[in-house]
């Protein structure tokens, strides 16, 4: 993915090519090439700052075009005592696993994407030379090397993926089905960093960088393989900050697929298959945002992740304007949304800087509209801001 990233050095020209400078988020914009730009490889952040408020945020005024540079910690003086703020809970699994085939002893390793609870079964993404046949044991490696749980190869699915069965064993007894995987990934799993972080390679500190201290406890919530990057910028004493200024807080759950890591790969972006996650809000955020919003607050959507539950859960749209209100909803959302969407529940968002022609820096120039992200991106890089997972954020009002 890094590949589209330029490697020649920024030397104070434009970074995006002039046809880049053509439209606003009211125009249907299909080309790719809109949504790339040239981004010095020094800009991309390859580890947290040591305090997560320290990151800097660029905010963006929609209305008026102003952009102003600030920081997280100045969160709460940007937010309204009217406002709700919706975060998603969504736990990172380690769902990156090593390992050899046990009868062989050929490497392999895999990307833990989803398990079936009635069943048991696992569907994984695969690397590993050779056939792997039914009914043979994967012998999974800890993060320290050492041998220990075992994975029985059950088929593949219609994507091709692999599908398996935790072997219970001395630290998970019972039957295969009843092996919770947030558990067994803690104890087996690696953290998922993107690969333009360290070429992908996780460190100890990842895994509590790479989490948001709002993540749920529950074990149905651990299943995201990357995090809600918006969501890191948070401390409890910002949440205890904010909260103080009377800004409500919601959450809402979409757990971060696979899709995520992967760029569009078709030059109109119309025919992009956007990716399958799982999501849900329940009937306490419906609640707030629609009570927030009705009395001219504002819904303040903490990343894309959010942004997806809340555009999946609109009812009652205007016909003028697309606005509507929050529902209860649970499900999966395929939902791509590009220029010119009409946002119906979100009014601001904050966001990570996204990596060229991905769906998200599309999403992100719905909203905001295309010549004023073309600007703040440009501006972004001119301020020596940090980009991608671990890097800055903005604000978009």
């Amino acid at each position: 993915m890094v590949a589209a990233i330029a490697q020649r050095p920024y030397a104070g020209r434009s970074i995006l090519p002039t046809h880049f400078l053509c439209s606003d988020a009211s125009f249907r914009m299909p080309s790719l090439d809109l949504y790339d730009y040239e981004l010095p490889r020094e800009r991309i952040a390859q580890e947290p700052l040591p305090n997560r408020v320290d990151a800097r945020l660029m905010v963006i005024d929609r209305a008026s075009g102003e952009i102003e540079h600030h920081h997280v910690r100045d969160l709460p003086q940007l937010l309204r005592a009217e406002d709700v703020m919706v975060m998603n809970n969504s736990r990172v699994v380690p769902a990156r696993l090593f390992g050899r085939r046990t009868k062989t002893g050929g490497r392999w390793q895999g990307l833990f994407l989803r398990s079936d609870r009635a069943t048991g079964v696992w569907e994984l993404l695969t690397k590993t030379r050779g056939t792997l046949q039914t009914g043979e044991t994967i012998t999974l490696d800890d993060r320290d090397a050492r041998a220990g749980g075992e994975l029985m190869v059950i088929g593949r699915d219609d994507q091709g993926h692999l599908l398996v069965q935790p072997v219970p064993n001395d630290f998970f007894e019972g039957p295969a089905k009843a092996i919770e995987p947030g558990k067994w990934l803690d104890r087996y799993g690696r953290i998922p960093i993107p690969p333009y972080i360290r070429d992908g390679h996780m460190v100890d500190a990842d895994v509590t960088n790479y989490q948001t201290v709002f993540a749920s406890s529950k074990p149905e919530d651990a299943a995201s393989v990357a995090a809600p990057t918006a969501g890191l910028h948070f401390t409890k004493s910002l949440l205890t900050e904010i909260a103080k200024g009377q800004t409500a807080m919601a959450e809402v759950t979409l757990h971060v697929g696979i899709g995520t890591f992967r760029p569009i790969e078709v030059n109109d972006i119309d025919e992009h298959r956007m990716h399958e996650e799982w999501g849900r809000i329940e009937s306490d955020a419906v609640s707030q945002i629609n009570d927030r919003r009705s009395g001219g607050g504002r819904c303040v959507a903490i990343g894309t992740t959010s942004v997806r539950v809340l555009e999946s859960c609109v009812a009652n749209r205007n016909e003028s304007d697309g606005r509507g209100v929050a529902e209860t909803w649970t499900g999966a959302t395929d939902i791509f949304i590009k220029p010119p969407y009409r946002f119906g529940v979100v009014d601001a968002l904050m966001t990570n800087f996204h990596q060229p022609k991905s769906s998200l820096l599309v999403l992100v120039s719905a909203f905001a509209g295309h010549d004023l992200i073309r600007r703040a991106y440009q501006e972004a890089i001119e301020n020596e801001y940090r980009f991608f997972s671990y890097g800055d954020a903005m604000l978009i009002v």
